[in-house]
């Protein structure tokens, strides 16, 4: 691995390693005929120019107040960075995405399609043939045993149900366990907390999907990423601490990333130079960009020492982040 410059601003996180950069590739939208489901599925599929074998990851994107980036249209600074070190990124646009802006009297859209957005997940593993076949340039080169998701935001709940937290079902009560087991590895950037008196007045009212959910059975190999100064108020009233919950109210094997400054969209990791970034920084996005790549790399790949080279890198500088692990 080398220590590569890849913006001018990017300071400190250079010194964190990555393998060299390859050029990329990016499809959209692919549609997917989704029977009973309110729209077909629209997805991007973002891929390295070269290589074999490719692991994938399944990027789920958040609710935020743009009219584009909560849809397969964001995260470039993400799927452009995993897609330029080697993975196959897929991302779909949910039903809660601005972008469809379906009215509140449909079933399911105020508490954000959550069960939906799941249901997404597994529809594209399902149907990775079909995708390859509408992407030529990836077809072969998938490693379907090497799957993981990531999401920010409300994405990162979904990502969680995925990795194997539970909700009581806020219209008929029962616990909803969605694992998907082809999934081997999670990063939850963001992501949203535990429930009860850990909900702010509005959120209680307005989102009971957040109201129960659980983490004891989320079980596998997750990276939560958490921002110091994302307080999220109009959904906590814990501070930037609840975004942690989904480590430390679940079983290991678990590391929480910690960013130093970071607000929820930890640098910019939704779209570049957007509106709705709140602490923009080149070097925070960095830094999320080459340490989630890093995990993912050394967790699909055990004999991989990206993670340990990249914790570290990041040990040696100062004021970026903290990590710890269990």
């Amino acid at each position: 691995m080398t220590a590569i410059r890849d913006h001018a601003l990017i300071g400190k996180a250079k010194d964190i390693p990555v393998s060299a950069p390859t050029p990329v590739i990016s499809v959209s939208p692919i549609v997917l005929p989704f029977p009973n489901r309110l729209v077909d599925l629209q997805i991007r599929v973002s891929a390295p120019t070269t290589g074999n074998n490719l692991p994938i990851i399944l990027l789920s994107h958040g609710h935020g107040r743009s009219n584009n980036l909560s849809s397969l249209n964001g995260y470039g600074p993400l799927y452009d960075f995993w897609a330029g070190h080697g993975f196959v990124v897929i991302q779909p646009t949910h039903l809660s995405s601005k972008t469809l802006s379906f009215d509140e009297s449909v079933p399911g859209a105020t508490q954000l399609f959550w069960r939906s957005r799941v249901e997404d997940m597994s529809f594209i593993i399902d149907h990775l043939d079909q995708i390859e076949d509408l992407v030529p340039v990836i077809k072969g080169r998938l490693d379907r045993s090497k799957i993981a998701v990531a999401g920010h935001s409300m994405g990162g709940h979904t990502a969680s149900m995925l990795l194997g937290s539970t909700l009581t079902d806020p219209d008929d009560g029962t616990v909803s366990k969605l694992i998907e087991p082809r999934i081997k590895a999670g990063v939850l950037l963001g992501a949203p907390g535990n429930g009860g008196d850990s909900l702010s007045t509005f959120a209680f009212d307005n989102y009971t999907l957040f109201r129960n959910p659980s983490f004891a059975e989320m079980k596998t190999n997750t990276l939560v990423v958490a921002g110091d100064a994302d307080g999220s108020p109009h959904l906590t009233t814990r501070g930037a601490e609840w975004h942690t919950d989904p480590y430390h109210s679940s079983p290991g094997p678990k590391t929480l990333l910690t960013i130093f400054g970071g607000e929820h969209g930890f640098g910019g990791i939704a779209g570049y130079d957007v509106a709705e970034t709140t602490d923009e920084s080149v070097e925070r996005v960095a830094v999320v960009q080459r340490l989630t790549w890093a995990y993912l790399r050394s967790t699909l790949y055990p004999e991989d020492s990206a993670w340990s080279v990249a914790c570290a890198a990041l040990k040696e500088t100062d004021g970026l982040g903290k990590i710890e692990s269990k």
